[in-house]
């Protein structure tokens, strides 16, 4: 197996009609891009997570406003905030590619009441940490 590279590919699917199809265009031309670089015989680890998206939009507009706040009061940015709390609630996973280490994380507007119960529970722990009341 000559040539074989290291790739990835992430999707999110939807059944519909007892199969599992693409929630975008722009998903299946990146999978096909992805199975043209395999090699014939390269294997490929696949790990599906059915999600149930019932979070609220409430708990939305919570989580978002509290890493405002908690960026305001560190001095962080919003983005790297956000990331922190996804990786300290488990919303993210790394992987190890060719040496260098690739880590995906799950929208919260993918996540579940549990999910983002979990990251409003982090959150509060932060807020306790840096004193913002994020109760």
């Amino acid at each position: 197996m000559k040539g074989k590279k290291d790739n990835m590919f992430t999707s999110i699917l939807r059944k519909d009609g007892g199969k599992l199809v693409y929630t975008t265009n722009a998903d299946e031309a990146i999978y096909k891009l992805f199975l043209d670089s395999l090699e014939p015989g390269q294997t490929v680890e696949i790990f599906l997570d059915a999600n149930k998206d019932d979070g609220t939009l409430a708990q939305l507009a919570k989580i978002h406003k509290c890493i405002r706040e908690i960026a305001k009061e560190t001095g962080d940015n919003y983005e790297d905030m956000k990331l922190l709390i996804k990786k300290k609630s488990g919303l993210c996973v790394k992987k190890n590619v060719d040496g260098e280490t690739v880590m995906i994380c799950k929208s919260f507007a993918n996540a579940s009441k549990t999910d983002l119960a979990l990251v409003i529970e982090t959150i509060i722990e932060i807020g306790d940490m840096v004193g913002v009341n994020c109760r």
